[in-house]
């Protein structure tokens, strides 16, 4: 099954998915504490063991509906991969749709959509991550198939030939014919200097083109092992039945010794870096992105709270500083941008995003840029504007609620980058605690020309 770059059904996780989803999980656990504090909704209860073999099971009630989200998460991705085998994460999940030891070739997604359900994965640059959404009669279907394609794939040299050409055709699609993605990918090469950040997701099309199936078969057997990976299931679902189905599935594939994970440090900032692409493109665009810390002490850390409150005071609600200003006032904009990306397992982003209007250039809204953050660096913030980034993500939180795979989705994505479940009711506390005065040092301390990477897209 194939899906568009930024959706959940999407094959590959752009950088754009994940600071969206910070930005939203984040404010749907804030909420979700001003939610209950009234008496909307019960307390989130999450129950979770681990089996001896590592797998790590998290289960989420929610009988509002008949229908279960069972999702496999792999602390594996393209942060992983080493020089040379870039994309080899993202081919291996197509491989992963292929045939088992006791499943046919193409008949794992049959199976799944025979009693009306639909299944799919992503890749991302921390995780890779498997779904299927059914109804919760189906439960042990699911799981079943999860736990035969962890340790009975089948990895044949026809099958990799074919996957490998299918991602690196995805790669023209998404990215060499796609003028913004291509600019992104150089501003995120240059952006980092040693992290594997520096990698696109997708892979680099060399490496695509030299990638063999033995790098595919050393990437199952390296990383597909119950203790780097967790199991989420939300629903209508009855937790002991749950492990039971777990243990009885995944309980008897035995555990691996995972690789030792190098990950380079980024030496310091030493100044504004720039590059410039020119492409099929009618609008110039450009694009501000600074390192900044992820979230990793979700009791310790303050920042990577106040950075998210400040990427939603400049575009979190309609009337947020960088639309007000640069598109309804000057009008030298027609779209801007903020995102914060800190729910990492490496260092994160602070993004903002613009393009200029007819009648303006990109030099007149990045001084305009420049000007909005010098305010903020010298004024500050108002508590009315981020008790106003609070208020917005209320109907996000219903909604979220809503969908059993966004709440499995969550939980993944908060393991995945090694935090524990119970840390959403401490994320609320946080984020409720931020000043503006926090807010203003962030502003202060990371968004400087010295940390600023720039990434241009001019019309050819």
């Amino acid at each position: 099954m194939k899906g568009s770059n930024v959706s959940m059904n999407s094959r590959s996780v752009s950088r754009f998915n994940l600071a969206q989803f910070w930005f939203y999980s984040l404010g749907y656990l804030w909420l979700f504490g001003q939610l209950c504090s009234v008496g909307v909704i019960q307390a989130e209860q999450i129950t979770s063991t681990k089996l001896e073999n590592g797998l790590e099971i998290l289960v989420k009630v929610d009988r509002r509906a008949p229908v279960a989200a069972v999702m496999v998460w792999y602390r594996a991705g393209s942060i992983d991969e080493v020089t040379g085998k870039t994309g080899v994460a993202h081919v291996l999940e197509h491989m992963m749709f292929q045939g088992t030891k006791t499943i046919p070739k193409g008949e794992f997604a049959k199976k799944i959509a025979s009693v009306g359900g639909r299944s799919n994965a992503f890749t991302s640059s921390d995780y890779t991550g498997y779904f299927e959404e059914l109804h919760s009669d189906e439960l042990e279907m699911a799981i079943r198939l999860e736990a035969d394609r962890m340790s009975n794939l089948i990895i044949t040299e026809e099958d990799f030939e074919t996957e490998v050409k299918v991602v690196m055709e995805e790669r023209r699609q998404r990215v060499d014919d796609n003028p913004s993605a291509l600019m992104m990918e150089r501003m995120s090469a240059v952006m980092y200097v040693a992290h594997p950040y520096r990698n696109p997701i997708i892979g680099w099309m060399n490496d695509l083109e030299n990638l063999t199936v033995d790098d595919a078969v050393a990437w199952y057997q390296d990383w597909y092992s119950p203790s780097n990976a967790a199991l989420v299931v939300s629903g209508d679902v009855d937790p002991a039945e749950v492990i039971r189905l777990a243990s009885k599935y995944f309980g008897v594939i035995a555990s691996k010794e995972l690789p030792t994970r190098r990950y380079q440090s980024e030496p310091r900032a030493l100044g504004e870096k720039r590059v410039t692409v020119k492409g099929s493109t009618t609008i110039p665009t450009q694009s501000v992105g600074y390192r900044v810390p992820r979230l990793e002490n979700h009791v310790a850390d303050w920042e990577p709270y106040a950075l998210y409150l400040l990427a939603g005071v400049l575009d979190g609600y309609s009337a947020a500083r960088l639309p007000r200003s640069l598109i309804n006032e000057k009008r030298i904009a027609v779209s801007v941008s903020a995102s914060y990306d800190g729910l990492k397992r490496g260092p994160g982003g602070f993004y903002v995003g613009f393009s200029p209007s007819p009648n303006a250039s990109l030099e007149m809204v990045e001084q305009a840029w420049r000007e909005e953050l010098m305010a903020i660096q010298s004024e500050g913030v108002t508590n009315d504007e981020l008790d106003r980034v609070k208020a917005q993500v209320i109907a996000g939180q219903v909604y979220s609620e809503d969908s059993v795979l966004g709440q499995a989705s969550r939980i993944g994505r908060m393991w995945s980058v090694g935090l524990p479940e119970t840390a959403s009711a401490t994320i609320n506390e946080k984020l409720k605690e931020i000043t503006p005065d926090q807010v203003k040092q962030v502003a202060i301390k990371y968004l400087n020309e010295d940390n600023m990477t720039v990434g241009v897209l001019l019309p050819q």
